[in-house]
């Protein structure tokens, strides 16, 4: 959440920020802010301005030059948004300056001590206790003063910090909140997420956890907070800028779900092995003998990536025979689970830094536990804590929403699932029948976007909905769930996502005619069951939308969905719900790339 971007080197450094704002603009948008400075010009200049980036870029005047500045665009924590509360934040005497991105847990106790020293707090924010802390110390380099500051830190933090008196240098710090610096000619940039860099270079260094660094125009160093030199290698970013474009859609959104059946055949790539009936993920570092002695697996995610979960550990206990279940990674880590160490424990996210989920691979791993990770961005936290894992390779997702995120690392989820069933039990015939289901899948989720004209047609009809129900059993519930939030979190209408057999158990005392049921009927064995769901609604005058293979007489509207394998299934079902979502946001004229109060990253707790 919140995003952060700086430049040191030779060209005018507003632009620059500004644009790289414009791409981090998805990891908050409630407030913005600039500060830059030139050796030609000493001293610290600051713009902020509550709201967008385009709000802050027509606060810029037009003489607002520099070589050097650091720029942040916010998800409020502390504080509600305003130009005041906006970073970045400075000292009294306008000397330092500060961005950063986390929470300092131990903001309320360190802002008593200052206030009590007679400093004056300008803001409700908690970062503005490192700025004064900064500006306090007596050492004599500025990486010292930094370092000084963060021994006093409890909590989480990405950091930018530059001083009046070091005009050359900009020196930043990492704990649970991403920083990236990326390398130039002659020239270096950092940000907190590398959509801010593929459009100036491709080489970055991606800090650790208690690592920072110094950036001057021609050169950087990395160290720990301690003061050790580290080393730091270049890496080569595989997306270009032309990734985070649009593509000629309205929204990232409309554009990530049609990438959906490229992303699918690109996570698929290289990985299948016709021959034994199986797929190579040599990423999980896992061989033959470990895989059998696996008794249990555990899939912790948040949010869409805790429902990618939920349908991998199906597919797991169903291809693999290995009990599985998920569970939201933000409970897990606090209700002292017992870590067994026959299970094997498994980590999703999206950006790989979410961080309720690193916390708890950290726990797990600190208690000896072998934990693979399932993410989309390679180098992330999570893919470096973990003993291994498996790339989703869906490409970069900008939109605050997921969608071909979602659906990659359902296929991700598969590919595990394959892999552990053809090492156990599962029959060649039987990964040749999933193998076959896998490549058809990029080829059906095209058919399915032929359908958007009918789907956006149906979802003008659900615009006016205050509330909506959404159904499944066992396969179907997941993705029940999933297009539940999905709805939530674009259009703002309240949705619900119940297993259709808990109907009679409490739920149809909700059932009227201005309550809209989704009912995810795939046709497995339990097609009869899940008729018989909507037959229960349809007695109370429910009206009934499924998503189905075939249409069903009982609901007054159906979205065909192929077929494909029946453990393969959920993958394709969630698809027109995601265009559900989009067209019924849409028509209530919601701001889709950028729902209110959430943010693309959750880096914070």
């Amino acid at each position: 959440m919140c995003g952060i971007v700086g430049y040191i080197g030779k060209r005018d450094v507003a632009p620059l920020l500004l644009e790289g704002l414009q791409r981090l603009e998805y990891r908050g948008y409630d407030s913005a802010g600039v500060v830059i400075t030139s050796p030609k010009t000493p001293g610290l200049r600051m713009v902020k301005a509550k709201g967008r980036v385009r709000d802050l870029e027509a606060k810029v005047p037009a003489r607002f030059k520099g070589t050097a500045g650091i720029a942040h665009t916010r998800w409020a924590t502390h504080g509600a948004p305003s130009d005041v509360n906006a970073h970045p934040h400075m000292s009294a005497d306008q000397r330092v300056a500060v961005v950063h991105n986390g929470i300092i847990d131990n903001a309320a106790d360190l802002r008593r001590k200052l206030e009590a020293d007679g400093v004056e707090f300008l803001s409700e924010t908690d970062t503005e206790v490192l700025v004064h802390l900064i500006a306090r110390s007596e050492a004599q380099k500025l990486e010292d003063r930094v370092r000084e500051t963060l021994r006093l830190i409890e909590g989480t933090y990405g950091i930018a910090v530059m001083h009046a008196d070091f005009p050359d240098r900009i020196v930043v710090a990492r704990n649970g909140s991403p920083v990236v610096l990326g390398i130039g000619e002659k020239e270096m940039f950092v940000a907190s997420d590398v959509a801010a860099l593929v459009a100036h270079t491709r080489q970055i260094v991606t800090l650790d956890d208690g690592e920072m660094a110094t950036l001057k125009a021609d050169d950087f160093r990395t160290y720990t907070t301690e003061g050790t030199r580290t080393t730091a290698e270049p890496t080569t970013v595989e997306w270009e800028a032309e990734s985070y474009d649009m593509g000629g859609h309205d929204t990232y959104m409309h554009k990530e779900i049609h990438e959906q059946a490229e992303a699918v055949d690109r996570v698929l790539r290289g990985r299948i092995d016709d021959r034994f009936a199986t797929v190579h993920l040599g990423g999980i570092n896992l061989d033959a003998r470990e895989a059998r002695a696996v008794r249990r697996v555990k899939i912790l995610g948040c949010g869409t990536s805790y429902h990618a979960g939920m349908i991998g550990a199906q597919m797991i206990e169903e291809l693999a025979r290995i009990p599985a279940d998920a569970e939201p990674a933000s409970e897990f880590r606090y209700r002292n689970a017992v870590v067994d160490p026959d299970t094997l424990y498994i980590a999703v996210s999206q950006s790989g830094e979410t961080y309720d989920v690193l916390a708890a691979v950290q726990e797990l791993k600190r208690k000896g536990a072998r934990v693979l990770g399932v993410v989309n961005v390679v180098g992330s936290a999570i893919a470096r804590e973990a003993d291994g894992g498996v790339y989703v390779h869906a490409g970069p997702e900008v939109c605050v929403v997921s969608t071909k995120c979602f659906t990659n690392t359902c296929v991700a989820f598969a590919l595990l699932a394959l892999h552990l069933g053809r090492i156990r039990d599962l029959s060649v015939r039987d990964g040749k029948r999933i193998i076959e289901g896998l490549r058809k899948l990029p080829e059906q989720i095209s058919a399915i976007m032929e359908q958007e004209a009918e789907i956006e047609e149906l979802a003008k009809s659900y615009a006016d909905a205050r509330s909506m129900l959404f159904i499944g059993r066992v396969r179907g519930y997941p993705v029940a769930r999933e297009a539940s939030l999905k709805l939530k979190e674009v259009s703002y209408i309240h949705a619900e996502a119940y297993p259709a057999s808990e109907l009679k158990h409490g739920p149809l005392a909700l059932i009227e005619p201005a309550l809209p049921t989704v009912a995810i009927v795939p046709d497995d064995d339990l097609l009869e069951k899940n008729r018989a769901a909507m037959e229960e609604i349809k007695a109370r005058s429910g009206p009934i939308l499924a998503v189905a293979h075939q249409p069903q007489e009982k609901a007054d509207r159906t979205i065909v969905v192929p077929k494909n394998e029946d453990e393969l299934d959920p993958i394709l079902m969630g698809i027109p719900l995601q265009l559900l979502s989009y067209h019924t946001a849409l028509a209530l004229g919601r701001d889709i790339d950028k729902p209110r109060n959430l943010a693309k990253s959750v880096t914070v707790e």
